[in-house]
């Protein structure tokens, strides 16, 4: 079996017999060392006292391991259960039994209430196999109903886990058995789907090893969730968004910062620029909706000052499987010293591509190879995209070993091109064109044949993931150019305070930032699939959406419109779409589709990668293509778990 050994250079295919160890994953984790800084209490009384305990916060000592523990029976686990000093076991097999119920935690040096599975935030990480039906007995011990979402999965709709759409949700003191078969491998997670239990809990990761032996090498293995945590009833979070949009973001600009700008910009500019933003009722410092005022950032359930800590042996090939599994946060993740090779994102190989940095959306995965030379230490250091706080951990040949922890680099501002507005720095406010944009379809290639409705077994399953041994599904060729999407016209008002009026293609670009900071950072241009796609049609018709938002009254939708009020999105069973995103606001949007692949078209064809979710910056149009090769109702929507509450949110239905 070909396998892959990374050098320097990029990827050097040859035969190899290498075995891997069973018991690569480690998640062995550290003391709680290091760092003294004792234990602060987190006061949650004025604004003006949260934003002064802001610093200290960011190293505020952990107490547990992500919850109190006592009560967890292992015995009651049919699959092995790999308990661990603190963290997330790993359970692994074809049958799984979680437990949801509310767990003592303390993250701050204040006791709190988490919502766990099995005990542990996160939850359990489950490994399965490529090939394998799995059963998962999910216990609901909480006072509300509660669900678990297998965010990624291509598996029936009715096992995909979202109340009130896709099953009816656990009731409490109920079990609900999931039991599907996994047609598909690489790194996911699980997490709730139920109001704000994710935000308080309800996460883990998920591991599928492939039938055949992974292409990637590797000697041992680490999962890395990112997460934020809040001490905060996340009703009250979302409260406030909606009374107050900015009420998190304390680094407003200031009158010393418009003397400053004076100082560097001139009288005219500075003056010309605030009227600019001022009557667009926007704040270029609104980066992310919720920061490190009141969010405590972890890996594996970790905050900064616990350290959590993987081992290795110099020169071992070292993966890490990084889960953004953040309710609200983008990551920007470095390792300080050591280069990453970055190999999968969302569980998809894809081209090896060497990196510095790279930016991980909420729900997005990317696992890398590093490849430490020596007995040095390093620190995994992921700071949040406003850079209001960071997550921390260590990767070391010996406990107790540690590397410095780099400062966070400066504070992002939006940019013209964030608004929406392209290259249009010159154009005055009263040159502005009005809310009114008709959509103009993109380029694209003609095919010939016909699509017809259910053949060949459509519907029994899904079209395979990429793989080398992938064999590709008879389909019906698609005929003619596709039918290009519906005009859309969006108009100011309560719910949209903001049309793109030249939106870009950012695909290329790292993200606000990330330019010009002297590191090598991935961006989704460098995305290239390892294995060609498995439908290699083009598109029969388009469908293009608007992310719209007035974030003043933190109001989100697709096209203007709340999920209360928008029609679903309806797919023939056994098409191909593609779907092109406008954002049309000022922040950053992770759009993930429920049981369908998203291919982004990046540019590199028919290698383009597979994803399950998608990030679109500010003012950006990207499309990518579905097969429509699932029927059910599916979720779509974005993944900042309050933008999704506030109505960013459609229903998928292939029929």
């Amino acid at each position: 079996m070909p396998r892959t050994k990374f050098g320097v250079g990029g990827c050097e295919h040859k035969p190899a017999l290498t075995l891997v160890a069973q018991s690569r994953l480690e998640v062995r984790l550290t003391s709680f060392d290091t760092i003294s800084d004792g234990l602060l209490s987190a006061s949650r009384g004025s604004r003006d006292r949260v934003s002064r305990g802001i610093t200290r916060r960011r190293f505020v000592q952990g107490v547990l391991a992500g919850g109190v523990i006592a009560s967890l029976d292992l015995s009651r686990l049919p699959a092995l259960a790999q308990k661990t000093a603190s963290g997330p076991p790993l359970l692994s097999g074809n049958s799984f039994d979680l437990v949801v119920e509310q767990t003592p935690v303390n993250f701050t040096g204040r006791p709190s209430v988490a919502t766990a599975v099995n005990g542990f935030v996160p939850g359990p990480i489950l490994r399965m196999r490529e090939g394998d039906t799995v059963t998962i007995s999910v216990a609901n011990h909480l006072p509300v109903d509660t669900s678990i979402h297998w965010h990624g999965f291509r598996i029936p709709s009715d096992m995909d886990g979202v109340p009130g759409l896709s099953f009816a949700g656990i009731a409490r003191n109920e079990t609900f058995v999931y039991r599907f078969p996994v047609k598909q491998h690489g790194t996911y997670w699980y997490h709730s789907h139920s109001r704000f239990q994710e935000q308080t809990g309800l996460y883990g990761g998920i591991i599928i090893d492939p039938q055949v032996e992974d292409p990637i090498e590797y000697d041992r293995e680490y999962v890395i969730l990112l997460s934020d945590w809040t001490d905060e009833d996340p009703e009250a979070v979302f409260s406030n968004l909606k009374q107050q949009s900015d009420y998190y973001n304390y680094h407003q600009r200031t009158v010393g910062t418009f003397f400053s700008d004076v100082r560097k910009e001139g009288l005219r500019a500075t003056i010309s620029d605030r009227l600019m933003w001022g009557r667009m009722n926007m704040n270029p410092t609104d980066i992310l909706d919720v920061s490190g005022a009141t969010y405590t950032y972890l890996i594996n359930g970790q905050p900064p000052a616990a350290n959590w800590t993987a081992l290795f042996q110099p020169r071992e090939r070292v993966r890490l499987r990084f889960i953004n599994g953040s309710s609200m946060t983008i990551f920007d993740v470095r390792i300080p010293g050591l280069p990453m090779t970055v190999v999968q994102t969302d569980g998809n190989d894809i081209e090896p591509v060497i990196v510095d940095e790279f930016r991980i959306s909420v729900a997005e995965t990317y696992d890398v190879i590093v490849q430490p030379p020596d007995a040095s230490a390093f620190t995994i250091f992921a700071q949040s995209e406003d850079r209001t706080g960071y997550a921390r951990a260590t990767l070391t040949p010996r406990r107790g070993l540690t590397a410095p922890v780099p400062p966070m680099d400066p504070r992002p501002l939006l940019t013209m091109v964030d608004m929406g507005l392209g290259n249009m720095s010159g154009m005055a406010m009263g040159d502005r064109p009005r809310m009114k944009m008709e959509a103009k379809p993109p380029s694209t290639p003609s095919a010939v044949g016909t699509v017809n409705a259910r053949r060949d077994g459509y519907g029994e399953v899904p079209f395979p993931q990429p793989s080398p041994n992938t064999t590709r599904p008879s389909v019906p060729a698609i005929a003619g150019k596709p039918t290009p999407p519906k005009p859309i016209t969006l108009r100011e008002g309560p719910q949209v305070d903001n049309v793109a009026m030249r939106p870009t293609e950012r695909l290329a670009e790292p993200g606000n930032g990330l330019d010009d900071n002297g590191r090598r950072v991935l961006t989704y241009a460098d995305l290239r699939a390892r294995y060609r796609g498995t439908d290699l049609r083009p598109p029969n018709r388009e469908i293009e959406l608007h992310l719209t938002g007035n974030m003043e009254r933190f109001i989100w939708g697709f096209n203007g419109e709340k999920f209360s009020s928008a029609e679903p999105i309806r797919l023939k069973l056994g098409e191909r779409v593609r779907i092109i995103l406008v954002n049309d606001t000022m922040m950053e949007h992770p759009i993930h589709l429920h049981g369908l692949w998203s291919e982004l078209e990046n540019g590199n064809g028919e290698w383009r990668p597979y994803k399950h979710t998608i990030n679109v910056k500010p003012g950006e149009r990207l499309s990518y293509l579905v097969s429509a090769d699932t029927p059910g109702k599916w979720a779509y929507h974005c993944h900042l778990l309050y933008h999704m509450e506030a109505g960013m949110f459609r229903t998928v239905i292939v029929s």
